[in-house]
């Protein structure tokens, strides 16, 4: 419960992965909570709006109250984009895709709504990071997600080499990279990480294109995918 009975709910909403059907991947909840809300917090307005919409079609555009909170954000913003919750009023942040807080904007609310004593629900939604762990086949009881690795490839290989030290422990290593980039990245893994090492892609996730594959290094240099601007997630588990 919260400190204050009078404060409203900040909901923590998943979005979709991709081009799909929201009831499809999203709980009745998320629905619920769109429909009764309208204090939003999201990382691009324009997106969040087609993705309401989607959600909900008979919902009012106009009636919307949507702070965008991304990395241009100052930390002077934050109260008060959590302030309608202070005067009673649930808010929902929204992530641009999959949950927030996680590999997304989101945290600093959370945090400065437990420190104000603000009621913090997350819903279950799709994720692209746990989801690729669950299928992947590699240890799920211990694991670190990485986010995103240097760009510089001579960085980035010395990275990999670290994270499958790493996965030795048993701790299955996840990252990610921007789609458009996800070559250059596949081309580091095969290179810097051991023939035996497994490693996981995980593309398209909930998408009718969907791919999550475990393979060895030297089998995936056999026939590496194409994954140029799809999302996909990467993990590894050395042998």
């Amino acid at each position: 419960m919260a400190d204050n009975p009078d404060y409203g709910t900040l909901y923590l909403i998943p979005s979709l992965l991709g081009d799909t059907e929201p009831l499809e991947v999203l709980p009745m909840k998320v629905k619920k909570v769109i429909d009764q809300t309208q204090h939003f917090i999201v990382e691009n307005e324009k997106s969040a709006r087609s993705f309401i919409k989607k959600v909900t079609p008979s919902k009012s555009q106009p009636q919307l109250i949507l702070s965008v909170l991304n990395k241009y954000t100052e930390e002077i913003e934050y109260e008060g984009m959590l302030e309608p919750c202070l005067l009673g009023h649930d808010v929902g942040i929204i992530s641009e895709a999959g949950v927030p807080c996680l590999a997304d904007p989101g945290s600093e609310i959370v945090n400065l709504a437990h420190k104000k004593g603000v009621n913090v629900v997350p819903l279950s939604g799709p994720s692209s990071i746990l989801m690729g762990l669950i299928a992947s086949g590699l240890n799920g009881q211990k694991f670190t997600f990485n986010g995103y690795l240097p760009i510089e490839s001579a960085k980035r290989k010395k990275m990999l080499i670290s994270l499958e030290k790493l996965s030795l422990k048993g701790s299955t290593q996840i990252f990610m990279e921007t789609p458009y980039r996800n070559a250059k990245l596949l081309e580091d893994v095969l290179a810097a990480c051991d023939r035996n090492t497994r490693l996981c892609v995980a593309t398209d996730i909930s998408l009718q294109t969907e791919m999550i594959k475990t393979k060895t290094i030297s089998e995936w240099k056999k026939n590496p995918p194409e994954l140029h601007k799809r999302p996909t997630i990467f993990l590894i588990s050395a042998s």
